[in-house]
């Protein structure tokens, strides 16, 4: 862990879970793997205290644990998952692709399982239910069925799934049994089908028990996860299907600005045919035909076969081979090249990055460079079409900031430099991973920055908020307009007019966060999908 990860790690911890749990996390991200006692002796805080912040870290899946150096007869020690703790800052993103996904229900439903960490699916329901039931006109009510059905569509496209049970034997070393979110060293085996099953026991049932879940949770009278059946199965947000899906997204948009609307639907297609058969870290997507394709077309797409067929050649022949073939058969076998649209996306961004902070020119050098693999200056100035001396301080820029590297070939072993070719060169990987280090510091700086602006204007925000507070239950119980306004007077013009622009500042550097962590995850993206190719 480099110091921005675990600075960012403290910051998100921070903000979600409060000051205790920020200090426990963090101690635990550097000091790698600890007991409980050890934990509590060198954080100084109280064992109450110790234990409380683990409970909130395990039961969000930020931390495992598991049988120490001494054995199961030993004390159980404590290790922290910095990954899961980084996908807090995408929270705001996995809401938003439940709500476009499956509506106000979806949304609700993702957002209270993040919020708990991990839920029944009877009391998912009935907050659920609850919350849209609270926000209709009086007397309508929200039918659970509806809430069950969403919830059962989650799980089927696997953005929820079942928690691991810890087992009996693991209890035995200091750990309690409990659902967790993350496996250990014991936990009771469930396979893929029980993971992405809305049944309440691990096996299969009689058909004539299939629905039982389903119409427990459905029904108002039974709110009670222990007459629900459900007491003991929890679940949890599925990250890498959201991770899988916001891939998909973006090779989708990268086709649709590369070539136009209609090839950008035909790799939509292609990958939503493969989106639950191929795994996680897969280079390709499963080989799929043209007439498989053709007819999982949406007709209001309006691509005849013909037409396909120049599509996908057209795919297969482009520079950025988002699209391969593979065979013949069933009019060709065709398949989406992850890998690469995700060296492309993250070629992409690094040129992006260049451009913004050093300008055209520099850019220029860049891409050319990483076209050419290895130039010496005169080839670069030359290429490039800039003059000597604006070439060379660009260069010599571009090598300080460790974005170009310089590869030194001698022509006789004494390296004297009237016999050394000097090659400029750019690595892609080591460029991705020294962006996401600038990434990370960002997100840090931003959030810094959004806590301080916070922290400066407290007074004022939770005065606007008694206001608003007071205003809601004023026309609950119907109130006269001049009660209203009179209410409304209490914040004066100066306070209102600051009050605009904090939010205004807030909303920017939340919109900030939120384009940085794209970048983030593309180059996140780009380094495991590399690391896994190898």
């Amino acid at each position: 862990m480099t110091a921005q990860e675990v600075r960012l790690c403290g910051l998100l911890l921070q903000e979600h879970f409060g000051n205790v749990v920020e200090k426990v996390g963090t101690h635990l991200i550097r000091s790698g793997v600890l007991t409980l006692r050890a934990l509590a002796h060198e954080t100084k805080l109280p064992l109450d205290l110790v234990k409380k912040s683990l409970c909130v870290l395990v039961q969000h899946g930020m931390c495992t644990f598991g049988a120490g150096r001494r054995g199961p007869a030993g004390p159980v020690e404590y290790r922290i998952n910095c990954e899961r703790v980084f996908h807090m800052l995408r929270y705001p993103r996995y809401i938003y692709t439940a709500k476009s996904l499956y509506g106000d229900t979806g949304e609700l439903i993702v957002e209270e399982i993040l919020q708990r960490g991990q839920m029944t699916m009877s009391s998912t329901v009935k907050t659920v239910a609850d919350r849209l039931t609270h926000n209709m006109p009086e007397g309508q009510s929200m039918d659970y069925s509806e809430v069950v059905s969403a919830f059962s569509q989650l799980v089927e496209t696997h953005f929820l799934q079942r928690c691991p049970l810890a087992s009996a034997g693991s209890s035995s070393s200091g750990a309690v049994d409990t659902p967790l979110p993350v496996a250990t060293q014991n936990f009771l085996v469930i396979n893929s089908y029980d993971i992405y099953s809305t049944l309440s026991q691990g096996k299969r049932r009689r058909s004539s028990e299939d629905g039982e879940a389903d119409q427990c949770a459905a029904k108002k009278a039974r709110t009670d996860d222990s007459e629900c059946g459900d007491d003991r199965i929890y679940w949890q947000v599925n990250f890498q299907r959201f991770h899988l899906h916001f891939r998909d997204q973006a090779i989708i948009s990268a086709v649709s600005c590369k070539l136009d609307q209609s090839s950008s639907e035909i790799v939509r297609t292609m990958l939503r045919m493969s989106e639950v058969t191929t795994p996680a870290h897969a280079a390709f997507t499963q080989a799929l035909s043209a007439n498989e394709i053709f007819r999982a077309l949406l007709s209001s797409y309006n691509i005849a076969r013909p037409i396909l067929d120049q599509y996908l050649s057209l795919l297969v022949d482009d520079p950025m081979e988002f699209v391969g073939k593979t065979g013949d058969s069933g009019g060709g076998m065709y398949v989406v090249n992850l890998h690469r649209a995700l060296a492309n996306l993250a070629r992409a961004t690094l040129e992006s990055v260049v451009q913004e902070r050093f300008g055209s020119r520099s850019a220029r050098i860049f891409r050319l460079l990483l076209r050419k693999r290895h130039l010496e200056q005169k080839q670069v100035e030359d290429f490039a079409m800039i003059p000597a001396k604006e070439a060379k301080d660009m260069l010599y820029k571009l090598l300080s900031e460790n974005l170009v590297q310089l590869q030194e070939i001698p022509k006789t072993p004494d390296y004297a430099p009237s016999r050394t070719f000097y090659l400029y060169t750019v690595n892609q990987l080591p460029t991705a991973r020294l962006l996401l280090q600038h990434s990370y510091k960002t997100v840090g700086n931003l959030m810094e920055r959004r806590l301080y602006e916070t922290k400066e204007n407290k007074r004022l925000l939770e005065k606007s908020q008694r206001i608003e507070a007071i205003l809601a239950s004023l026309q609950a119980t119907g109130a006269e307009a001049a009660q209203l306004t009179e209410v409304e007077e209490m914040i004066t013009v100066p306070e209102r007019q600051q009050l605009e622009s904090l939010r205004h500042h807030i909303n920017k550097l939340d919109s900030s966060e939120n384009q940085v962590d794209e970048t983030i995850f593309l180059l996140k993206s780009y380094i495991n999908s590399t690391q896994a190719s190898r």
